[in-house]
C-alpha cells in the first residue's frame, strides 16, 4: 500500500512540476521561518536557566520611592553581599558582580580583556564549568585570577596557564588558580576572567558604605529558605544602617529570580512585570502565524488543480476505494511533502543562520546531535503534514464518483468561498505587519532625529587607563597643540551613561521632602559645554584652570532648577544634608540634554560636579575640522601612545553609542520586516494558486465572454477584480488590528511618534500592487486562452 500511495504521489508529482514546486517551497520557506524564530525564542528563554541552583539564586533589586513615583533597579551597595552572608543564615552565598576593564601582560604580549570583580563562592553560586582547578580555592586569594578558554588560548597559546603568573594593570601580580569553559551562548554574563573582590577591596576600600549603590549582587538560598521571609527581614536594611548620618536611605531591597532576571526587567510603578518576554510572546505568535500562513498556502495550492485529480479519485472510488482509504493517502502525501520541506527548510535555516545570528544579536545553533531535537522535528513535521493537508484530504475525497466521471462534479460557489477566506486570512497578517514595520522604523527615526541638547557629531569619548590620569595635563596639552581636536574635559562617565546618582541635598528654601531629590550626576575639570556642545542658560562653565575654587563648583540643567525652585541660582550653595562644610557653589545653568534612552521623555535633574566631587574615568574630545577624522585619531593616537604606552589607543565616537540605545528596537524592527517579508512572498504563493483554481474553475465562462466579444483587458479586470476585493476585506481587518497592537508597543515609550494615516494608505497602496503584479500572470494567461479548447465538451 505505502508503494502504491509513492507511485501515486510521484505521477502526481510529475504532472504538476511547477505546482508541485512552489507547493514545496512555500511549505519550506514557512517552516524555515518557524525553526529560525524558534531558535531564537528557545536562546532568549534559556537565559542563565542552566545553572543548577537557579530556583535558588536571586538578583537584587532595590524599590525606592519619593513619594510620587515608585522605581527599581539592580543597582546595589557593596556591603549588602557581606552581610548577606555573614548575618543571615537562609543565605548559602553571596556575591558582587562588578565589570572590569584591565591590561594583562605576559612578557611582551600586552592584551585587553573585560572581565567581571566576584565574591570567592561565585564559582560555587553559578553553573560555569571548571576545566581546571578548584572552585572552592580558585577565588580565595587577592592574588588569584580565573581565566575562560578562550582567553587563555589568547595569553598563553597551548601551554597550562594553571600556577603561571601574569601581570595586570602594569602593577599587580595574579597567579592563574583555574581555567573556566568558555561561556554559553544563553547567559547575559560576559566575562573573560575573574578577579577576587579581596584584591579590589584592598586596592579601593572606600566603596563600601551603605550609600555607594555601585555594584551587581547576587544571592544563593539555602534549601528550603523562604525568599518572602528573607525579604521581609531585610527590607529596613539600609535604612537602619544609616539612620545616624540623619537621612535615612529609603530603598527596600527585595529579589528577583536569576531565571527571571532577562524576561521580566521592565520596571512599571516599582514592579517587575514584563520586558523581553513580551518580545517573545510576540514573535512566537508571528512563527505560529507564519507557519499556519504556509499550510494555509499548501492547502491552496494542493486543492487548485483538483479538477485533474478529479477523475483519479472518481475510479478509485469506483472500484472500491473506501473513503477513509483516500484520506489515508492524501494525509500521507501532506506528510511526505512535509517531510520533504523540512528536509528544505534545513538547509535554508543553515544558510540564514550566519546572518541571522548577526541579526538577533547572539550565536545560535541548531541541536543535531540532541535526540529531543529529532523527537520535536518528527512533531513538527507530523503536525504541520496534517494541518496542510486536512483539508486537501477531505476536500479530494468528497467527491461524488459519478458526477466526477460525467465532469459534473464542481461546487465552485462553496470552494471558491473557503479559499477566499483563507486568502483573506493570510493577507491580513501580511498587511499587519506592513504596518507594524513602518511603524516601528518610523519611532526608531522619531528617536534618532531627536535633539540631544548636544552636539554628538566628532565627539569622542576616550577611557583613562594607565598613565592617562597621571599625565592628564601634559597629555591634554599635547593633543590639543597637534590641533587634532578643538577642546577636550574630563569626566565621570561617558556622556551618553549614567554612572551615578546623587540626593540627600538641600539648599536655601529646600524642604524635607527634597532631600530624596535625585540628581543624575556627571563631572568636568574645564570645557564641559564648549566640549559637548551644550548652551550655558546663564552664568558660566566650570573652569578649574581659571578659577581654582571650581573644584567644588557645580553646573544644574534646567529640570534641576525647575525642581528646586530657586530663583537666581547663580552662586547659590547646595550642601549634603548633616555636612554643612560639604557644599558646592552653582557657577552655571546648562541647557536640558538627553544622556540616556532617546524614548525617554522625561529629562531628570542634573549636577555636573568639579573635580573634588567624582572621580574621573573618561576624557571627551572634540575633534576639529582642520584634518580629516582618520587623520585626527592618528594624531591623537601618536600622542598617547608616546605617553601612555602601555595601553592601546581606544574611543568610541558619541554618536554612535547614542544610536547603539535604539539598537533593541531596531533589532526588533529588522526581524519584524525579516517575517514580514516571508509572509509576504508564501502569502503570494497562495494567492497565486488561488489564481489559478478561479481561473480553471471560469474556464467555460471566460470563454463565452470572449465568443461574445469581451477583450483580454476585460477578462482580466473581471478575475482581478475579485482578488482586489479580497485584498481591501483584508486590509480593514487588519487596520485596527495593527493600529492597537502599535498603540501598546509604542506606550512602552514616553518620547514617541503618532500613527499617522499616510501609513495605511501606503500600506493600501503597496497591497494592492503585491496583488496585481501576483496575478497578473494567471489572469492574462486566462484571458488570452484560445476559447475553442475551453468550450470543448469532453
Amino acid at each position: 500500500m505505502i508503494r502504491n500511495y509513492f507511485n501515486i504521489l510521484a505521477r502526481s508529482l510529475a504532472k504538476n512540476k511547477v505546482f508541485s514546486f512552489i507547493n514545496i517551497i512555500g511549505l519550506s520557506i514557512g517552516m524555515a521561518a518557524a525553526i529560525l524564530i524558534t531558535l531564537w525564542i528557545q536562546r532568549e528563554y534559556s537565559m542563565d536557566k542552566f545553572h543548577e541552583k537557579s530556583d535558588r539564586l536571586y538578583v537584587v533589586y532595590n524599590r525606592d520611592t519619593d513619594g510620587i513615583e515608585t522605581w527599581v533597579n539592580n543597582n546595589t551597595q557593596k556591603i549588602l553581599t557581606t552581610t548577606l552572608q555573614s548575618d543571615y543564615p537562609e543565605v548559602e552565598g553571596a556575591t558582587i558582580y562588578n565589570g572590569s576593564s584591565n591590561l594583562f601582560r605576559i612578557g611582551d604580549k600586552k592584551i585587553k580583556g573585560y572581565g567581571a570583580v566576584v565574591d570567592s563562592v561565585f564559582l560555587n553560586m553559578f553553573s560555569f564549568p571548571l576545566l581546571e582547578g578548584d572552585a572552592n580555592t580558585a577565588l580565595a586569594d587577592p592574588s588569584h585570577i580565573v581565566l575562560t578558554a578562550s582567553f587563555v588560548k589568547t595569553l598563553f597559546g597551548n601551554e597550562n596557564p594553571v600556577g603561571k603568573t601574569l601581570t595586570v594593570d602594569s602593577a599587580s601580580q595574579f597567579t592563574v588558580t583555574a581555567v573556566l569553559q568558555d561561556l554559553p551562548n544563553n547567559t547575559k554574563f560576559g566575562f573573560k576572567y575573574l578577579i577576587p573582590r579581596s584584591y579590589a577591596k584592598r586596592i579601593n576600600p572606600d566603596q563600601d558604605g551603605w550609600g555607594a549603590f555601585s555594584t551587581t549582587s547576587y544571592v544563593l538560598l539555602k534549601e528550603g529558605a523562604s525568599q518572602t521571609a528573607l525579604e521581609n527581614k531585610i527590607k529596613n536594611l539600609a535604612k537602619d544602617n544609616t539612620k545616624s548620618a540623619g537621612l535615612p536611605i529609603t530603598a527596600e531591597p527585595f529579589l528577583h529570580p536569576i531565571d527571571k532576571k532577562y524576561l521580566y526587567n521592565k520596571d512599571v510603578n516599582g514592579q517587575l512585570v514584563a520586558g523581553e518576554i513580551s518580545k517573545i510572546r510576540l514573535f512566537t505568535a508571528i512563527a505560529g502565524f507564519i507557519l499556519l500562513i504556509a499550510c494555509i498556502n499548501f492547502m491552496n495550492l494542493s486543492t487548485a488543480k483538483s479538477e485533474k485529480r478529479a477523475k483519479e479519485v472518481g475510479i478509485r472510488k469506483v472500484v472500491g476505494v473506501t473513503k477513509m482509504g483516500l484520506i489515508l493517502q492524501f494525509i500521507f502525501e501532506s506528510v511526505f511533502l512535509s517531510f520533504v520541506s523540512f528536509l528544505i527548510a534545513l538547509g535554508l535555516v543553515y544558510l540564514a543562520l550566519p546572518h541571522y545570528s548577526q541579526l538577533v544579536g547572539g550565536k545560535l545553533i541548531v541541536p543535531i546531535q540532541e535526540p529531543g531535537f529529532w523527537l520535536l522535528s518528527i512533531a513538527f513535521i507530523l503536525f504541520t503534514g496534517l494541518l496542510a493537508g486536512s483539508y486537501p484530504a477531505f476536500f479530494l475525497s468528497s467527491f461524488n464518483p459519478v458526477k466526477v466521471l460525467k465532469g459534473t462534479f464542481k461546487s465552485a460557489r462553496s470552494t471558491v468561498s473557503a479559499r477566499k477566506v483563507l486568502v483573506v486570512i493570510q493577507f491580513t497578517f501580511a498587511i499587519t505587519l506592513i504596518i507594524s514595520t513602518i511603524i516601528i522604523y518610523n519611532q526608531i527615526r522619531y528617536a534618532l532625529d531627536r535633539d540631544a541638547g548636544y552636539d554628538r557629531e566628532q565627539l569622542i569619548a576616550v577611557p583613562m587607563e594607565g598613565k592617562i590620569r597621571s599625565n592628564y595635563d601634559l597629555i591634554k596639552n599635547e593633543i590639543l597643540n597637534t590641533g587634532a581636536v578643538s577642546s577636550m574635559t574630563k569626566s565621570l562617565s561617558p556622556i551618553t551613561q549614567k554612572w551615578s546618582d546623587q540626593w540627600g541635598l538641600e539648599w536655601d528654601g529646600s524642604t524635607k521632602q527634597d532631600e530624596q531629590t535625585v540628581f543624575v550626576k556627571f563631572g568636568t575639570d574645564a570645557d564641559f559645554a564648549k566640549t559637548m556642545g551644550l548652551k550655558i542658560v546663564e552664568g558660566r562653565d566650570i573652569d578649574v584652570n581659571k578659577f581654582p575654587t571650581d573644584t567644588s563648583a557645580i553646573l544644574l540643567n534646567e529640570a534641576a532648577i525647575k525642581a528646586m525652585r530657586i530663583k537666581d541660582p547663580i552662586g547659590k550653595l547646595i550642601n549634603h544634608v548633616g555636612y554643612k562644610e560639604a557644599n558646592y557653589k552653582i557657577v552655571g545653568i546648562v541647557n536640558d540634554f538627553v544622556f540616556g534612552s532617546p524614548f525617554v521623555d522625561k529629562i531628570e535633574p542634573m549636577m555636573i560636579c568639579g573635580p573634588r566631587a567624582y572621580y574621573a574615568t573618561t576624557i571627551h574630545m572634540k575633534l576639529s575640522d582642520k584634518f580629516e577624522t582618520k587623520e585626527s585619531l592618528s594624531k591623537i593616537e601618536q600622542v598617547l601612545k608616546k605617553l601612555n604606552p602601555d595601553y592601546e589607543f581606544v574611543y568610541d565616537f558619541t554618536d554612535e553609542d547614542y544610536a547603539y540605545k535604539v539598537a533593541s528596537a531596531e533589532r526588533t524592527g529588522k526581524l519584524v520586516t525579516l517575517f514580514a517579508g516571508l509572509t509576504i512572498l508564501i502569502s503570494c504563493l497562495g494567492l497565486f494558486g488561488l489564481a489559478a483554481y478561479m481561473a480553471e474553475n471560469r474556464t467555460k465562462e471566460i470563454g463565452i465572454r470572449k465568443v461574445l466579444g469581451a477583450s483580454v483587458l476585460q477578462v482580466t479586470s473581471l478575475l482581478s477584480k475579485e482578488f482586489i476585493v479580497l485584498i481591501f476585506i483584508a486590509f480593514l481587518i487588519a487596520s485596527p488590528i495593527a493600529w492597537y497592537a502599535m498603540k501598546n508597543w509604542l506606550s512602552d515609550y514616553s518620547y514617541r511618534t503618532e500613527i499617522s494615516w499616510w501609513v495605511f494608505a501606503i500600506t493600501g497602496g503597496l497591497a494592492v500592487i503585491i496583488t496585481m503584479l501576483t496575478i497578473s500572470w494567471q489572469s492574462i494567461k486566462a484571458a488570452i486562452a484560445n476559447p475553442v479548447s475551453s468550450m470543448r465538451d469532453e
